[in-house]
């Protein structure tokens, strides 16, 4: 749901008291919910990706595997790695986790970036960072995936968008 803050004022007890509005008819939620402790998240809006970015990125992730060639999936997983968002858990705390060296890390999930490997109890550990799935991402993370997938097509020589094609496409949210 997109709204905006409103208001903040203080009631007698301290609790801070905050106003939003919204666009969206919010009565029915609001009587079921009036009554229950809630989890809240308040946090900048940023639009989706569109479809057509996303038509973009896996044109220039074929061509790419193309000149290189390599899978489209090899090729999307090392620019979502290399130009990608780090997934962050509802804290905001950036999410990784640790395999047993002898594991495949891509049969467990691909966007994942080794960045140590330990040994505990006379095992051998590789720690990974994760990364955020393409249809998980916002319109600023995207994009910034779309400029790292300009930057790699242009440098094997692959024709892109004109900049200002790519720049129209992002305001547009097209």
């Amino acid at each position: 749901m997109i709204g905006r803050l409103k208001d903040l004022s203080f009631a007698r007890t301290g609790e801070q008291i905050i106003s939003l509005t919204v666009r969206e008819d919010f009565r029915e939620d609001f009587d079921e919910l009036k009554d229950f402790d809630l989890d809240i998240e308040i946090k900048k809006h940023r639009e989706k990706r569109s479809l057509n970015m996303n038509a973009y990125f896996h044109v220039l992730v074929n061509k790419i595997a193309a000149k290189r060639k390599l899978g489209d999936d090899e090729v999307k997983r090392s620019l979502v790695i290399e130009y990608g968002a780090l997934a962050k858990d509802a804290t905001g705390q950036t999410v990784g986790f640790k395999l047993p060296e002898s594991v495949d890390v891509n049969d467990i999930y691909p966007y994942c970036r080794c960045f140590d490997i330990r040994e505990e109890g006379g095992k051998m550990f590789k720690c990974y960072l994760v990364y955020k799935q393409t249809h998980r991402m916002d319109t600023l993370e995207f994009s910034r995936l779309i400029d790292g997938a300009i930057y790699e097509a242009k440098n094997l020589g692959i024709e892109t968008e004109t900049p200002e094609e790519v720049a129209r496409m992002k305001a547009l949210g097209v």
